[in-house]
C-alpha cells in the first residue's frame, strides 16, 4: 500500500471521525506513520500510555482529531484499555485489501463484512470506479448490493425493472456474460429477494429463462382465463406493458417472446378463445395473426360493419406489433369501408352533370377505398392471407361497382351531341377560369398539373393540404377533354384558341399552331398569352435552393410545373401493378412541392391533371377486351381506349365522336369503346388505361390553395370523464376518456403519454400511449376506456393523493409537457395487497 493510498484512505475516515486507530498487525508501516502528514491531525504512538492518551483526547483536546497508532495487533477487548474510546468515537483503519476497497470508496468500518462478502465483484478497479459514482451519503448495505448489481449488469440506473430488461436482452441474445458476473460476485441471492418482492417470484431454482416464462404464461392467462391464478404479482403486468413499449428492448421483448409462445403453445391456446376478447392482448405475436385470420374471415363474409372494424384497428394500433403488421390491418379496413359503401351506394343518375356531381359528392370514396386496398395488400406481403378477400373486393369493383357505373354513365355519353356537362366546369377553360383571375388582379399563380391525377386522388391531395398550418384548399371537379390522354389533356390546360390532333398518326396536338409535346413547347405557348411565363419539371423545383425557388416565383407572374409519376408507372407494363404505390407516393411529392412553392412565396397555387384513368388489379379476362376490330376508311391512332381517324364505321361497341362536338379543329374523328371496355395492342399494359369516356378518365380534380397568414390548425380536446377527486380502493384503475370532437383537416389527432404518479412525479401504475385520432361524428364513439395497473410503489402512497397526468409529445424533441391531471385518493385496505 503506497503512502499516497494511506494519506487517501486516512483522509476519508478523518472527514467523518475525529480518531482513528491504526493497528499495524504485521509491523510493515512504521515507516509510513512517521513520515505520514496530515493537516490538522496529531499523531500519537501507543505504547503503554492508554490512560494518559485518554485524558489527552477526551478532556485537553476534545475538538482535535488524532491519529493513534499501534506496532502490532489489535489488543483483546479485556486488554484494550481504549475500547470505550474506539467503540464511541473512533474508527479503526486497516490495511487489508478489504479495507483499502473500504477507504477507496469512502465506506465506514462498518461497510466491511458487506466488501468481504463479495471479494470478487471489487477485485476490478473499472468495477470498484463505477460503484463509487453511484454511491451516496448513507446507502444501506441493500442499497449498496441494488447498486452493485447495476454496475454487474452495465446499467446508469440500480433500478430493479431497468436492470431486468438489459437481462432478458442478454438472455435473448444467448449470453450470460452478466448474470455470470452477477453470480461470481455473490449477488444472485440479493437478486432474487429482489425479484421475489418486487413481482412475487419463487422458485427452487431461479432462473431468468424460468422468471420470463412465468412472466409471459402469468401475464397471457390472466387476461384471457378468469380461472387462472396467477402466480406473479400484478407488478409483473405492469413491467411486461413497460418492456414491450421500450423501443430500446423491443427485439429482446419479441425473441423472448417467441421462444414462450412456443414453449406455452399459445397457438393451440388461442383456437379455443374468440377474437374479440383478445383486442386488449398482445403479449405474442400469434395473437395479431389470430385477430387478422379472424377479420379477413368475417370481413369477407361480411358479419361484421364497417365501424367494428376500424374501432379494433384502432385499438389494435396501440399495441406492439402493430407496425408489423400495419398493411394488412389498413387494407382489412378499407375492405370492411369499400364492402359497406357499396352496398349502401345507388348508382343512378339523370345526365351527366348529375353523375358527375354524385361521383365527386360520394361515389369517388369507392374508387378510393379501392385503392387504399390494393396499395396496403400489396405493401402487407400477406397475399396468401388476403387472397380470398382480395378476390372479393375485386369482384365486387369490377362488376357491382366499375362496369355498373359506367355502364349507366355510358347511356348518357351516347346520347351526347357536345362533351360538355354544365354546370361542371371544362378543361378546355381551364386557364381563363383557374389562372387569368390572378393575373387581373396583378398577382401571380403557379400551376401544379400531375399526369393521371385523377379526381379521387386529388381529394385525398387537398385533405393533405388542409391539414397543413396556414394553408387552404378549394377542390373543383372539371371534365377533361375527350380523348382523354396526356397530349391532349396537357394542351387543354395551356391559353389557346384552337387545338388540334395532328393528322399523320402520331397523336401529338397543336395548340393555335405550336406543338404541346415537351416542356419547352409548353412553355413557348404560355408566352405568347403571358410574356412573364416559364414552364418547368417538379422534379427541378425540388431540387432547387432556396434563392432559386425565390427567383422562380419572383420572375414570373405564371409558371406551370409538371409532374409525372403515375402515369410513368401505370403506363409501362413491367411496372403498372405498382399504380397505387406510385399514387401514394405522388401524393408525398405533390405535398413536398407545395411546400416549396408557398416558401418560395407563391401564395397562389393550382393543383390539376391532365386526365384520370381506370386501373383493375387483378389480370383481365377476355370478356374485358372487345371482340369488335375498329375500322374504316383510315385508322391513324390506336389506344387501349381510343381510336383516332377518318370515316370511321359505327360499331354498337363504339361511341364514334365528330372533332366539333369535341371542340377540336380538324378531321379527325374519335372512337371510345363503351363503357370499361379495352382494345387489345401488343406490347402494352392493359390495367391501367386512360383514353375512353368513363368518369374515373374524364373527371379531373382542380385544387386552388391559399397560404394564409394566420394559424388555424390545432389539435382535438381530450376530457377525462367524470373528472378526479374519486378513491382508488383497488389495484387497478379504470376510467373513460373523450375526444370532445372529430377529426378533420383543421384537427388533428392528439397523442398522450397518460399514467399514475405520485405528487413527487414518480410512476406508480404503467403507463400507456394513447393516440385520439377518431373523426366519427358519434360523441359516444369517441369514448375510450383505458384500465391502469397500480405497481408496488402505489402502497407508499395509501391514504394519500395521487395523479393521473397526461402528458403530450413536444414536436421534433423526447420531451413531454402537460396536458392534463386529475387527481385521485389510494385509500386501500390491507387485503389489497393478496393476489387471490
Amino acid at each position: 500500500m503506497s503512502n499516497a493510498k494511506i494519506q487517501q484512505a486516512l483522509g476519508n475516515l478523518f472527514d467523518k471521525q475525529r480518531i482513528v486507530f491504526w493497528y499495524d498487525t504485521r509491523r510493515e508501516f512504521r515507516a509510513d506513520f512517521e513520515a505520514l502528514s496530515l493537516p490538522g491531525v496529531e499523531k500519537i504512538e501507543l505504547a503503554n500510555n492508554e490512560f494518559g492518551v485518554k485524558y489527552r483526547v477526551l478532556r485537553e483536546q476534545p475538538e482535535q482529531k488524532f491519529l493513534l497508532f499501534k506496532d502490532g495487533p489489535e489488543p483483546e477487548f479485556l486488554a484494550n484499555w481504549l475500547l470505550d474510546v474506539q467503540l464511541a468515537s473512533g474508527s479503526t483503519f486497516r490495511t487489508d485489501q478489504v479495507a483499502l476497497w473500504l477507504a477507496e470508496l469512502g465506506l465506514g468500518p462498518d461497510a466491511y463484512p458487506l466488501l468481504e462478502a463479495h471479494v470478487a465483484f471489487f477485485e476490478a478497479t473499472k468495477r470498484r470506479e463505477r460503484l463509487k459514482e453511484l454511491l451516496e451519503p448513507g446507502d444501506s448495505d441493500n442499497t449498496v448490493r441494488q447498486k452493485m448489481l447495476a454496475v454487474c449488469v452495465g446499467n446508469d440506473d440500480p433500478r430493479l425493472d431497468e436492470m431486468l430488461e438489459v437481462l432478458l436482452a442478454e438472455l435473448a441474445s444467448g449470453s450470460d456474460t452478466r448474470s455470470k458476473l452477477m453470480e461470481r460476485s455473490g449477488l444472485n441471492e440479493h437478486f432474487w429477494e429482489l425479484m421475489k418482492r418486487a413481482y412475487g417470484y419463487i422458485s427452487e431454482q431461479p432462473g431468468l429463462q424460468d422468471f420470463v416464462i412465468e412472466l409471459f404464461k402469468s401475464c397471457f392467462l390472466s387476461e384471457v382465463d378468469v380461472e387462472f391464478k396467477p402466480r406473479l404479482t400484478s407488478e409483473a403486468k405492469v413491467f411486461i406493458r413497460r418492456w414491450k413499449d421500450s423501443r430500446s428492448h423491443a427485439q429482446a421483448f419479441e425473441a423472448l417472446s417467441a421462444q414462450c409462445a412456443d414453449i406455452l403453445q399459445i397457438e393451440d391456446k388461442l383456437q379455443g378463445l374468440e377474437y374479440r376478447a383478445l383486442m386488449s392482448v398482445d403479449e405474442f405475436e400469434t395473437i395479431d395473426r389470430k385477430i387478422l385470420s379472424e377479420l379477413v374471415r368475417e370481413v369477407n363474409s361480411r358479419t361484421v360493419s364497417a365501424q367494428e372494424v376500424e374501432q379494433w384497428v384502432r385499438q389494435r394500433r396501440q399495441g406492439h406489433w402493430f407496425e408489423r403488421y400495419q398493411h394488412v390491418y389498413q387494407a382489412i379496413e378499407h375492405a370492411a369501408q369499400f364492402v359497406q359503401a357499396l352496398e349502401l351506394t345507388q348508382l343512378e343518375m339523370d345526365s351527366l352533370a348529375d353523375g358527375i356531381h354524385k361521383y365527386t359528392q360520394s361515389w369517388f370514396r369507392l374508387d378510393q377505398r379501392y385503392r387504399k386496398f390494393i396499395h396496403h395488400a400489396r405493401e402487407s406481403g400477406q397475399a396468401s392471407l388476403l387472397q380470398a378477400l382480395s378476390q372479393q373486393v375485386e369482384n365486387l369493383y369490377t362488376n357491382n361497382f366499375l362496369s355498373h357505373l359506367n355502364v349507366r354513365w355510358q347511356r348518357f355519353v351516347d346520347a351526347c351531341q357536345q362533351w360538355e356537362a354544365a354546370p361542371v366546369v371544362s378543361q378546355a377553360t381551364f386557364f381563363g377560369r383557374f389562372v387569368q383571375p390572378y393575373l387581373e388582379r396583378k398577382g401571380k399563380v403557379c400551376v401544379l398539373i400531375s399526369d393521371a391525377f385523377r379526381y379521387e386522388v386529388g381529394e385525398e391531395l387537398q385533405s393533405l393540404i388542409r391539414r397543413e398550418n396556414r394553408f387552404d384548399a378549394e377542390l373543383t371537379p372539371a371534365l377533361s377533354r375527350l380523348p382523354s390522354y396526356t397530349q391532349l389533356g396537357m394542351a387543354s390546360l395551356l391559353p389557346h384558341k384552337t387545338l388540334q390532333i395532328v393528322e399523320e398518326g402520331s397523336g401529338e396536338v397543336m395548340a393555335d399552331g405550336i406543338s404541346a409535346t415537351g416542356t419547352a413547347n409548353r412553355a413557348r405557348i404560355l408566352a405568347q398569352t403571358v410574356a412573364s411565363s416559364t414552364a418547368v419539371l417538379a422534379k427541378d423545383v425540388l431540387a432547387m435552393g432556396k434563392e432559386d425557388s425565390r427567383a422562380l416565383v419572383r420572375d414570373h407572374d405564371v409558371v406551370y410545373v409538371y409532374h409525372n409519376l403515375i402515369d410513368k408507372t401505370g403506363d409501362t407494363r413491367d411496372t403498372e401493378e405498382r399504380v397505387f404505390g406510385a399514387a401514394e407516393e405522388t401524393l408525398e411529392e405533390l405535398l413536398r412541392v407545395i411546400k416549396k412553392l408557398a416558401n418560395a412565396n407563391a401564395n397562389n397555387i393550382v393543383v390539376t391533371a391532365d386526365h384520370g384513368f381506370i386501373y383493375q388489379h387483378h389480370p383481365l379476362q377476355d370478356s374485358d377486351f372487345l371482340s369488335t376490330e375498329p375500322s374504316g376508311d383510315e385508322i391513324l391512332y390506336t389506344d387501349r381506349r381510343f381510336v383516332l381517324g377518318r370515316g370511321l364505321r359505327e360499331s354498337s361497341s363504339f361511341k364514334t365522336f365528330q372533332p366539333d362536338q369535341l371542340g377540336l379543329a380538324g378531321n379527325l374523328q374519335v372512337q371510345i369503346p363503351k363503357s370499361i371496355n379495352r382494345l387489345r395492342l401488343k406490347g402494352s399494359g392493359s390495367r391501367f388505361v386512360h383514353g375512353g369516356a368513363t368518369l374515373q378518365e374524364v373527371v379531373i380534380p382542380v385544387i386552388s390553395i391559399n397560404k394564409k397568414r394566420q394559424s388555424d390548425v390545432g389539435k382535438v380536446e381530450v376530457e377525462l370523464i367524470g373528472g378526479g377527486g374519486k378513491t382508488i380502493t383497488t389495484g387497478q384503475l379504470a376510467v373513460v376518456l373523450y375526444q370532445t370532437e372529430p377529426v378533420t383537416d383543421k384537427r388533428h389527432p392528439r397523442r398522450l403519454r397518460v399514467g399514475l404518479y405520485s405528487l413527487a412525479g414518480e410512476a406508480i401504475s404503467d403507463v400507456q400511449e394513447l393516440g385520439f385520432d377518431m373523426a366519427s361524428g358519434n360523441p359516444r364513439e369517441r369514448e375510450v376506456t383505458v384500465r391502469f395497473i397500480l405497481s408496488r410503489k402505489a402502497d407508499d402512497y395509501n391514504n394519500q393523493q395521487v395523479e393521473l397526468r397526461m402528458d403530450e409529445p413536444v414536436d421534433g424533441t423526447s420531451h413531454y409537457t402537460r396536458y392534463q391531471s386529475a387527481r385521485y385518493t389510494i385509500r386501500r385496505s390491507f387485503t389489497c395487497e393478496f393476489d387471490f
